[in-house]
């Protein structure tokens, strides 16, 4: 009986570059497990999407180790080459904000062995305009932070990376008139942050994404922050940001799988904590459980 055949791409300077001090062992465990991997470390930004979009089709499964952006890319490519296998996922990064919420362990070892393994969880994946995004697309203050932030510093104090970089940018907020279509509804407004999510938690923290929060029900949670007007409405959205507050009139949040965005000025979004580009408008799209991803059996 032939061996099934493994694409295994990773990040190499993903948290430091943690995952040198287990290849051996994640191989092992993919060969244990009757595959014959082909490990490929990453080059330079984009060069995960370019290798699993030529070479993809030539596997059973795909197994990739490295932050989020490493895995917005490997899914980037799988849907460019309309690829349907299994996906593995081993984090590596300073946050891993999907892998938290799909409860995918830190241990290397023990995602490898998940990521190997047989349980597949079809979620849903997020479409920006062409490009595809796994678990986040957003603007404004707070995302800005999370690509400006060095690396050096994500890896050092991790998710009190964003907080620190964050409380330097509050003195002066940009702010963005915008038009947004939802579930037949128009919203205009002025807006510092928005993100559009699939996840449980962002940045690392939990909580910010809304309640009942389900990968594979076809819809996003979408956050709006107003642009505060003065102190008060400012320290409004900060409770409700910590938690001091369930609701407040400076954001908005709904569910919808189908949004359309149109700003006065160009935007720059993120996508997965990447930077996303510049855009005077966006439509997204939820992809109804079109990624089949490895998680851990249910006990």
């Amino acid at each position: 009986m032939s061996e099934r055949k493994l694409l295994f791409v990773f990040n190499p300077k993903s948290g430091m570059g943690l995952i040198k001090n287990h290849l051996l062992e994640i191989v092992d465990v993919m060969v244990k497990a009757g595959y014959e991997p082909t490990v490929y470390p990453t080059q330079a930004r984009g060069d995960a999407i370019r290798k699993v979009r030529e070479d993809g089709a030539n596997y059973d499964r795909i197994v990739c180790s490295g932050g989020d952006g490493t895995l917005d890319e490997v899914v980037t490519g799988m849907r460019e080459a309309d690829l349907q296998m299994p996906l593995g996922y081993i984090p590596a990064g300073s946050t891993n904000d999907f892998a938290r919420t799909l409860g995918i362990p830190s241990d290397m070892v023990k995602a490898a062995e998940i990521a190997v393994g047989e349980h597949v969880f079809p979620c849903d994946v997020g479409q920006f305009n062409d490009d595809t995004f796994v678990y986040i697309a957003g603007f404004g203050v707070f995302t800005e932070i999370s690509y400006d932030t060095p690396q050096e510093l994500k890896n050092i104090l991790g998710h009190a990376a964003y907080i620190l970089s964050a409380a330097k940018s509050l003195a002066s907020i940009p702010s963005y008139l915008m038009q947004i279509e939802a579930n037949g509804e128009v919203i205009q407004d002025r807006f510092v942050y928005g993100m559009i999510t699939n996840s449980v938690s962002v940045a690392g923290f939990k909580g910010l994404t809304g309640k009942d929060v389900e990968l594979d029900d076809g819809e996003f949670e979408v956050t709006l922050i107003k642009s505060p007007n003065n102190p008060i409405e400012l320290n409004d959205i900060i409770a409700y940001l910590t938690g001091l507050v369930s609701e407040t009139k400076m954001v908005y949040t709904f569910k919808s799988s189908h949004i359309k965005i149109r700003s006065r000025s160009s935007v720059t979004w993120t996508m997965d904590g990447e930077n996303g580009g510049e855009h005077w408008s966006v439509e997204i799209k939820n992809h109804h459980k079109k990624l089949n991803i490895l998680t851990k059996e249910e006990e």
